[in-house]
């Protein structure tokens, strides 16, 4: 899930919740982080200007690295149309 709102920056910003009971144990956590930060950074120059909170889901846990990574693509294309449209 992410939230997004407009900033007053020239660029997005990017915070994660990801808790125990979306992802278990830190190793975990820290990989659904890893693979989010890097998709945001490869991503934040096309992205419009706005904070973004993205909170992983009980199912990110579980998924593989390369559905993490398509998923929250998906999503950045979702909100940078979104914000076109806006």
């Amino acid at each position: 899930m992410v939230i997004a709102r407009p900033n007053g920056l020239e660029h997005a910003r990017l915070g994660l919740a990801v808790g125990v009971k979306a992802a278990g144990n830190a190793v975990n956590r820290n990989r659904i982080k890893r693979l989010v930060r890097e998709s945001f950074r490869s991503r934040q120059a096309g992205l419009p200007a706005i904070d973004l909170v993205v909170n992983a889901r009980p199912a990110a846990g579980k998924a593989a690295n390369a559905e993490i990574v398509a998923s929250v693509a998906a999503l950045w294309d979702r909100i940078k149309q979104r914000c076109a449209r806006s």
